[in-house]
């Protein structure tokens, strides 16, 4: 049987470490939206993109210029019949030196195309880890989703 997690693969200029630090600074790539702390194992954050999306993700495997890998604990999408899709998934980013350059496999283990949220998310991810980790990693600025602003009512 062949594996069906979600999967992508950046190649980059600069060193394993570069890569290692710009994935642990998830609020430079992914969300300024993040609350808690994505860069210590055993921590704990919670990312949000308005009322769409919510998670709660343990950093689980630390190792420098090598591994980081996430436990997806809670998840909640808005627009899915099982709002809970990711719940119990990993996310896994593999850092290695290839032929001068740095490689980084990105996995979302347990992101499969059975799921309702895959093509949401294989796009969303792919995007992410191909602009904007890539050009965070390359030039010191990502894309992330900008800080939401709460308004009172």
């Amino acid at each position: 049987m062949n594996n069906q997690d979600f999967t992508a693969t950046i190649l980059v200029d600069q060193t394993a470490r570069q890569a290692f630090d710009a994935i642990n600074n998830v609020r430079g790539w992914w969300s300024e939206n993040i609350d808690g702390s994505t860069d210590t194992l055993n921590g704990e954050f919670v990312y949000s993109f308005k009322d769409v999306h919510r998670c709660r993700i343990k950093v689980i495997e630390l190792i420098p210029a090598q591994k980081v890998v996430w436990h997806v604990l809670d998840n909640y999408f808005s627009f899915t019949e099982d709002k809970s899709e990711w719940n119990d998934t990993r996310i896994i980013f593999e850092i290695a030196e290839k032929g001068g350059k740095t490689e980084i496999r990105f996995t979302h283990q347990g992101l499969v195309p059975a799921y309702e949220c895959y093509k949401i998310c294989n796009d969303a991810w792919t995007s992410y880890i191909q602009q904007s980790l890539k050009n965070l990693i390359a030039t010191g600025k990502g894309a992330p989703n900008p800080k939401e602003v709460e308004t009172e009512a």
